[in-house]
């Protein structure tokens, strides 16, 4: 499978980036090599790693990452949009509430834009992870939350919601060292069969990372807090 253009780019801020990007919609292989990823998204979405009582990390971010970093952010909105659909026909866990497809698109868009056509260092890795549990997995799902409990189930979300909040936060450094892991042991084989183009020679950690993912860790518990007393 050759990508149409080695053409790496510093930011996803290009006409000539979603032009790429859109070609891949007309590249055969890179639509059965979504579908594939799409197929394991799905299989993956009730598959957890129990790492404590009540808490656990699903593996599915590892699939839906490298899917976007391959296929790019127009593919993975439309993947996404799929996955969000046949997990909920085939896995269905309550009520169908559309909103969140919305969730899964985010998602997906915020891996592609920091991985696809890239030189992807640790840092993109845990900036694009601080942007879905942070700003996806908090800020945005919560609102679409507390809606689908008022609407769907008629109760409050309440209860849940500071737990959630937390446990986000929580796997945010483990999901960041995670995804580090796979990317290094997954790209070199899909870039040298030409599934790849991104760069990932920069993916090493080191002590400036650690502290970007304190740092971000406290940014991110500063702000739970401040919602909770303010609410």
């Amino acid at each position: 499978m050759q990508k149409n253009s080695n053409q790496l780019f510093d930011t996803p801020f290009s006409k000539a980036y979603w032009k790429l990007a859109a070609v891949e919609l007309r590249n055969t292989k890179t639509l059965i090599f979504a579908a594939l990823m799409i197929a394991l998204r799905v299989a993956l979405k009730s598959v957890s790693i129990p790492i404590a009582a009540d808490l656990k990390i699903g593996i599915g971010f590892l699939v839906n990452a490298l899917g976007a970093m391959t296929f790019g952010p127009v593919v993975a909105i439309a993947g996404a949009a799929v996955s969000d659909t046949l997990g909920c026909l085939l896995f269905p866990s309550g009520p169908y509430f559309f909103p969140f497809i919305f969730i899964e698109i985010a998602g997906s868009l915020i891996f592609a834009l920091f991985f696809y056509r890239t030189r992807i260092s640790v840092t993109r890795v845990i900036l694009s992870r601080f942007c879905i549990d942070f700003f996806v997995n908090i800020v945005l799902q919560t609102p679409v939350m507390v809606l689908y409990y008022q609407m769907m189930l008629g109760k409050s979300y309440k209860i849940f919601n500071l737990p959630r909040m937390i446990k986000n936060l929580v796997m945010f450094p483990i999901e960041s060292v995670l995804l580090v892991l796979f990317l290094r042991a997954l790209v070199p084989p899909l870039k040298s069969q030409g599934y790849v183009v991104s760069d990932i020679s920069r993916l090493q950690f080191t002590r400036k990372n650690i502290i970007t993912l304190v740092i971000l860790t406290v940014i991110g518990a500063a702000a739970v807090v401040i919602y909770t007393v303010t609410k």
